[in-house]
């Protein structure tokens, strides 16, 4: 809001009217999408992907990433993770 030099309120309802959903959805959302590619191409714990993706802790990522995948994100690595040749683990970052 501050960069474009609107109120809160004003970006608010803007962002809407663009993009259908909140500001504070959207941004959930993209942390959603950036947990998935983590829990298919990497090996990071739960709880280290929480932090990489603004979480800040494995329960919240798990309450957001249930809401909108419909699973909880061990149970998503379980399904749609890359074989282990393509994973990036902790210690290769």
């Amino acid at each position: 809001a501050h960069r474009a030099q609107l109120s809160e309120r004003t970006f608010a309802r803007r962002f809407v009217a663009e993009t259908g959903t909140t500001p504070l959805r959207w941004l959930s959302m993209q942390r959603v999408l950036h947990a998935q590619q983590l829990l298919e191409e990497t090996t990071l714990s739960v709880e280290e992907v929480a932090q990489r993706c603004g979480f800040g802790g494995a329960a919240l990522l798990r309450h957001h990433f249930t809401r909108v995948v419909g699973i909880g994100p061990k149970d998503y690595r379980r399904s749609f993770a890359a074989t282990l040749s393509g994973r990036v683990t902790a210690t290769d970052e």
